[in-house]
Formats: structure tokens, C-alpha cells, sequence
């Protein structure tokens, strides 16, 4: 491709900071226009990012026929009619986790995707992590073996997101942890596991910490007795090829002494694996020796701006959606039916 890729972002005020960097760095692309209902988080982006074309309406945006990639940072329930648009006006879309708040949106986009013949990932940036690269090669490389449980977790102690109505009112984000923070580690187990196909699941959602006289967070302060999304979830997961997972994620839990505890853990037939600390482990029958190996941490630059550089290639050298929209459609209705079992009290199928 001749020219560089000109991106437009909408939502300027929250993680697309993160995405801008990247934007910068790649050798593909460059920013070239933003989208913000606050006009004063506009201007301020405009001026920090040295980028003149700002919009108010992010269907301006979306018009302008010289933007080739659309870069969503809004939040969550604003997420499809802003991909749709923009994929029906033939951009490429890079849209923040989760792709949609639900499965059946994803397919609308997902076919929004193909009848556009454009691009579409899900910015889920633990993936470009190199911790998780690195881990992601061992598994693939056949380490494990077959994987047959997984056990993953993100845990905040007093850290919900309130101080803004984007992440704890139901009508603009979708869920609370679950749809929030769960979906980062669900997708990148998933990604570990090889994407098996979830068949049920059984959940549990509870928002017992929020609503006590006093709860507050490190994030914001006092929790607002408005906040209508649960504070904590839980789910166990069976997979079409008998693998099993336990979810767990929470925004207020009483857990450790740390603000945040992201784990996973992978079970196979020829060893385990533990991340973050990517240790793999197995065991010499022959010996009857433990055995523990320590996988390199390298880490080259934020996994943020890698993501979008990651997506400006793919989008210039014609390679496959780094995140494709099909997994992020499996990580999706895992979490729909989390919300539907704890809904119903019982057991939901996938399918």
C-alpha cells in the first residue's frame, strides 16, 4: 500500500490514549481525525495529538471519505451501531473489548464484515503481551498436550470503575466485571486453549459489596447508589471436546492485598502452565522428578499500541485479522450465558 493508512477514533476521553501510541509508531498508519460527544475531551485530544479534524457527531466521522480505519473507544453499548456504520461505509474496524454485548450483535457485524470485504478485530491486548506470546508458542507447540481444564480469574479488590457512568450503568456498558475485565481473560484463555467450542455454561452474578453502607472504591471514591451491574461472577464452562473451565471476575472482592489478581491456570495431559509467572510444568515418570520450567519475559513495548500496529499491517499487507471477529463471538456467548444461567438459576446451552 502506497499511502498510510488514516485513522479516526471515536471516543477520545478513556483508553484511546492507550491507542494512540501505536498509531504513531506504525509505519502503516497515522491519525488523522477524532469523534467525541464532549467537546471538551475533543479539543483536548486534538491539541495533545496534533490532529485538527474533529468531529462531534462520530457519523461525520465515519463520512469522511478520506478515513480508512475506524478505531472505537466508546463504551460498551455504543460499540455495534458505530462498527456497523462504519463497516457499511467501507472502513476497517478495530473496536475496544468486547466486541458487542452480545453474540447475536457479533453476527450482525461479523456479515457487516463480509458482505464490506474489510477488516475487523476486537482490541484485546493482553494477546500482545509477550508474556502471552510466549506462552501462546509453547502451548501451540504441543507442551501441554491436550488440555482438558482451565482455571482463570481477575480479581480487583475495591477497584470499580466509577467514575464513569460508562462502566457501571447497565444501559451504557452492558454488564460490570464480567462484560468489563472478564472478557480479557476469557479471551485469552481461549486463545491458550485453541478455541474449543463452549457447549454450556452455569453462572453466578452477585453484587452483595456495592450496595453496603460505605462501599467505595480506590477508583473513584464512594460507589453510586446508582450502580445497577453486578460487582462479582462466576462461571464453569463445558467445552465440545469435554475440556472444562472455572471464570471467575470481580471488581470489589475482599482478595489479596494487591488492587488486581490476574491468573490462569491450564491443565493438560503432558503438563501444566501458570500465567502470568509462565511457568510450565510436568512430571518425569521415569524419574518421579517434579519438573518446572521458566519461560522468558520479553517485553517490547505497550501491548496497547502493538495492537493497532498489529492491525495497521494486516489491514496494508492483507493478513488475517489479528483477533478475528469469530473468537470474539465465542468469548461473547460464553459471557451471555454466564448473565442468562444466573438469570434463570440453572444451566445454559450455547447452542
Amino acid at each position: 500500500m502506497s499511502k498510510l493508512l488514516k485513522v479516526g477514533v471515536i471516543g477520545v476521553g478513556g483508553i484511546a490514549g492507550a491507542h494512540f501510541p501505536g498509531w504513531k509508531e506504525s509505519e502503516h498508519a497515522e491519525l488523522a481525525a477524532f469523534a467525541d460527544v464532549s467537546e471538551e475531551k475533543l479539543a483536548k485530544a486534538g491539541a495533545a495529538q496534533g490532529v485538527t479534524r474533529l468531529y462531534s457527531r462520530p457519523e461525520d466521522l465515519i463520512a469522511d471519505k478520506d478515513i480508512d480505519i475506524v478505531d472505537i473507544c466508546t463504551p460498551n453499548m455504543y460499540h455495534t451501531p458505530l462498527a456497523l456504520a462504519a463497516l457499511e461505509a467501507g472502513k476497517h474496524v478495530i473496536c475496544e473489548k468486547p466486541l458487542a454485548p452480545t453474540p447475536s450483535e457479533i453476527r450482525d457485524l461479523i456479515s457487516a464484515r463480509d458482505r464490506s470485504g474489510k477488516m475487523l478485530m476486537t482490541a484485546q491486548h493482553f494477546r500482545f503481551d509477550g508474556k502471552a506470546a510466549a506462552m501462546k508458542a509453547e502451548i501451540d507447540g504441543g507442551v501441554l498436550g491436550d488440555i482438558y481444564h482451565a482455571r482463570s480469574w481477575m480479581l480487583r479488590r475495591a477497584a470499580a470503575p466509577v467514575r464513569s457512568p460508562g462502566f457501571y450503568l447497565k444501559k451504557h456498558s452492558g454488564g460490570g466485571p464480567c462484560i468489563d475485565i472478564g472478557v480479557h481473560i476469557l479471551d485469552l484463555t481461549l486463545w491458550f486453549m485453541g478455541h474449543p467450542r463452549p457447549v454450556t455454561v452455569s453462572g453466578v452474578t452477585q453484587d452483595k459489596l456495592a450496595h453496603l453502607p460505605g462501599a467505595f472504591s480506590i477508583w473513584g471514591g464512594a460507589v453510586p447508589p446508582e450502580f445497577d451491574v453486578e460487582d462479582f461472577a462466576s462461571a464453569f464452562v463445558r467445552f465440545d471436546n469435554g475440556a472444562t473451565l472455572i471464570l471467575e471476575v470481580s471488581w470489589l472482592l475482599h482478595h489479596l492485598t494487591e488492587m488486581e489478581d490476574m491468573q490462569m491456570w491450564l491443565y493438560g495431559d503432558k503438563g501444566g502452565a501458570h500465567w502470568p509467572k509462565n511457568e510450565l510444568l510436568a512430571s518425569n515418570h521415569a524419574t518421579q522428578q517434579f519438573l518446572t520450567t521458566q519461560l522468558g519475559r520479553h517485553e517490547h513495548g505497550s501491548p496497547h499500541a502493538k495492537e493497532c500496529m498489529a492491525f495497521a499491517e494486516a489491514v496494508a499487507l492483507g493478513k488475517p485479522s489479528p483477533v478475528p471477529a469469530e473468537q470474539s463471538l465465542q468469548v461473547q456467548a460464553i459471557l451471555d450465558g454466564l448473565y442468562r444461567s444466573a438469570e434463570e438459576r440453572r444451566e445454559v446451552r450455547l447452542d
